[in-house]
This record gives structure tokens, sequence and C-alpha cells, in this order.
């Protein structure tokens, strides 16, 4: 009851003041102050106000926050230990799981392959200008030869 009329009297200011703004030819501005100030009425003539004055007095619904912020801070603590430790298993169980890994199937796989017996070609320094161009047309020629065109 008593919320129902400090929300009647701000809405009541509200208007009022929106009143004097829109005497200052001010409408746009008396206008929205006008809106806001029937929000309070509004939500007093919905019941929004008797449920959010029945939630915040009793101490059943402050005690369930305070449970449900305890749970938040178990899970955030057990969270961080289980950080500290290194996974869910530890980090005992991560190097035996590591060891118990096998080997790849072929080792070597990635390594490139030159042929048997072959060693990687070495480019030519080029000796003046005129050599330059004729090495780097000799590498295509033979590029070329190599794929049959």
């Amino acid at each position: 009851m008593l919320t129902s009329t400090v929300c009647a009297a701000v809405s009541a200011a509200g208007l009022g003041i929106a009143a004097l703004t829109a005497y200052r030819k001010r409408f746009l501005a008396a206008t929205r102050i006008a809106a806001f100030s029937l929000i309070p009425i509004g939500l007093v003539m919905t019941g929004v106000i008797d449920w959010l004055t029945g939630i915040v007095f009793k101490p059943t619904v402050w005690a369930g926050f305070g449970l449900l912020a305890l749970s938040a801070v178990l899970f955030m603590v057990s969270r961080g230990v289980e950080r500290r430790r290194g996974g869910i298993g530890g980090r005992k169980e991560r190097k035996s799981a590591a060891a118990a890994k096998p080997d790849a199937v072929a080792p070597a796989a990635s390594a490139p392959s030159l042929g048997a017996g072959r060693a990687p070609a070495k480019a030519k320094a080029p000796q003046g200008r005129d050599s330059a161009p004729k090495d780097d047309f000799s590498d295509i020629e033979a590029i070329l030869k190599k794929h049959g065109i």
C-alpha cells in the first residue's frame, strides 16, 4: 500500500514537471518526461511492484540468493583447483598417457625424399651479367625436359 502511494506521487510529480517543460515550449522534452513519469503508476497497476516487494522483503528469497551465490563460489573454487592440478586426472595420468602413445607408423615420412644416393643440387653463383640469364633459362629447360615438354 505504501509503495503504491509513493509510485503515484512520483508519477504526479513527473507529470507536473512535464507540464512546466511544455509551458516553456520544449514539447519533445516534455513528452519524454511524461513517458518516464507514467512508468511507476503503470507498474503499480500491473502488480509488478507488489511482486517485487514480495521478493525483496521475504527472508527465504534472500536465503535462496545466498545458496545460489555459495554454489557459484564452490564451482569456481573447484575449477581453480582442477586447473592447478593440471586437469581432471592430474599430471601423473598425462605423463603415463604420453608414455603409452605408440610411435609414428613411418617416423621418416615427413623428411623430404631425395632419392637413392642423390645429394641436393647446389645453385651455381653467376659469374657475370651475361651468365645470369643463361643459368636461369637452363634450369627452366631442365625442368621442362624432365616433364617431357
